[in-house]
């Protein structure tokens, strides 16, 4: 950039704390593509555009503007020079996020936060090896302080409620059973799914403003009903001769839907409200409700996470969508502790869970 930008910029001083040769030498492979097409866009480039995402909380189309407008960020990427022209497309962020995942993302961060700890920790042990045992034990003496702790990242999904769940499976069956039927219009009668009885079951309950338990239980049941004939006329229209075909991501939602019928179902039958790996969100079936018992909200759903503070930076320890007891996980935070500094902590700080 012809030494135009300023050294004291943000995304400057960001750019010079990632080692981007390091991560791209680990993680190049993840992006090769064959002779045909268009090349592969550099580590550099797509985890570049996933943080700056991150950190301003824009779109994905967003993002791409905010790059063409700004040479900082250009430099941030790892463009040679300024360009007015798009750096690559909005959609290539959802590929920039399939391989660079949670896991890729955790190996990253650690790299980041070690910087140059971990060979300086090796060599120092190097250097132990030829003094004796009472000058190992001084060296290994307990110093530092970790703080541990559990939370739950919220999802970006509506407030799931067993109501508003199975209206909206119901919908999206409507819309699959209109697709199948399509190219059979005229040769057979169109199944009859009763669209506008269940709408108006659903809103009569779902406008309530304090929902009776006799009422809501009723409203549930209904719905049921009503998705367990949908799931019925798609297997018959399924095999049908003509019909249509439905999207790989229908064919995805109804296989979740299939299941998110039998958990409510079970649920509904035996008077219960808790079951085993429990569909919250049809778009995102592998988020689950997680008992915070916070006084703000007593259920959050997301991943569960936890997170170590190391001299102010914060390692992600354990992320997971399903629930865990921190109390199985706290001895095994120090010894990470301790491959993480080359010591034991001196103090470790966390709630009464994790003791």
């Amino acid at each position: 950039f012809g030494g135009q930008l300023d050294p004291e910029n943000r995304w400057v001083k960001l750019s010079k704390l990632i080692p981007w040769d390091v991560i791209e030498d680990k993680y190049a492979a993840l992006f090769a593509k064959n002779n045909t097409g268009a090349p592969a866009k550099p580590v550099r480039m797509a985890l570049g555009a996933l943080l700056i995402k991150e950190k301003g909380g824009f779109s994905d189309e967003e993002v791409v503007e905010q790059i063409k407008e700004n040479p900082y960020l250009q430099y941030f990427i790892g463009l040679p020079e300024f360009q007015k022209e798009a750096p690559f497309d909005p959609s290539m962020m959802v590929h920039f996020r399939k391989r660079l995942n949670a896991q890729i993302m955790k190996e990253i961060n650690e790299i980041i936060c070690l910087g140059q700890e971990v060979k300086k920790h090796e060599s120092d042990n190097d250097n132990h090896d030829e003094d004796n045992s009472e000058g190992d034990l001084k060296e290994n003496k307990n110093k530092g302080r970790l703080i541990i702790d559990a939370t739950c990242a919220p999802a970006d999904i509506r407030y799931p409620t067993d109501l508003s769940l199975l209206n909206e499976a119901r919908e999206k069956l409507e819309r699959m059973i209109a697709d199948l039927y399509a190219p059979l219009k005229g040769k057979m009668p169109k199944p009859r799914t009763y669209r506008r009885n269940a709408r108006k079951d659903y809103l009569s309950e779902a406008k309530v403003r304090k929902h009776q338990k006799k009422s809501l239980r009723r409203a549930i049941g209904k719905q049921l009903r009503y998705i367990a004939r949908d799931l019925r006329i798609i297997e018959r229209l399924s095999n049908e001769n003509g019909c249509g075909q439905l999207s790989p991501r229908q064919q995805r939602e109804y296989q979740i839907i299939q299941e998110l019928y039998q958990q409510q179902k079970l649920m509904y039958e035996t008077r219960t409200h808790r079951i085993d790996n429990r569909i919250v969100s049809i778009s995102q079936p592998y988020v689950r409700p997680i008992v915070r018992g916070k006084a703000a909200a007593e259920t959050e759903f997301g991943a569960k996470i936890m997170v170590s503070l190391i001299d102010g930076f914060a390692f992600v320890d354990e992320i997971s969508w399903n629930n865990f007891n921190e109390g199985t996980k706290l001895k095994e935070a120090i010894e990470t502790f301790r491959w993480r500094t080359g010591h034991y902590p001196r103090v470790v700080h966390a709630d009464a869970i994790f003791r």
